[in-house]
């Protein structure tokens, strides 16, 4: 079997689960992205709380500096997980709970 013809057996069976290849790209993302365990400890207190936390909390919560805070923000937003709203000096975040439905669909089929 030559090399293309196993590229092309490869890109069969990823087609098989059901997904594009971009959406498997951008899937892998957020599995990178909650990696982190202060990521993810950020998530599960979001999704636990139902509301917004100030950049402030997080802070507090973690003993972490606001620059280190904000990376670790910046980090979920971009991947899609996160958004905030502004009030005056400061950042309200919340979990854009839609990103999570390519997660749950991928854990699905895992399981």
């Amino acid at each position: 079997m030559t090399k293309s013809e196993r590229i092309a057996d490869c890109t069969e069976i990823l087609l098989q689960t059901g997904h594009e290849p971009a959406d498997v790209c951008a899937i892998a993302g957020i599995f990178k992205a909650l990696s982190d365990p202060t990521r993810l400890q950020m998530m599960l207190i979001l999704s636990r709380n139902g509301g917004k936390i100030c950049v402030y909390d997080f802070e507090r919560i973690f003993d972490l500096g606001q620059p280190t805070i904000s990376h670790h923000l910046k980090v979920l937003r971009k991947a899609g997980l996160l958004d905030c709203d502004r009030r005056g000096l400061w950042a309200y975040y919340f979990v854009q709970t839609a990103a999570l439905d390519p997660l749950r669909r991928v854990l699905s089929i895992m399981t």
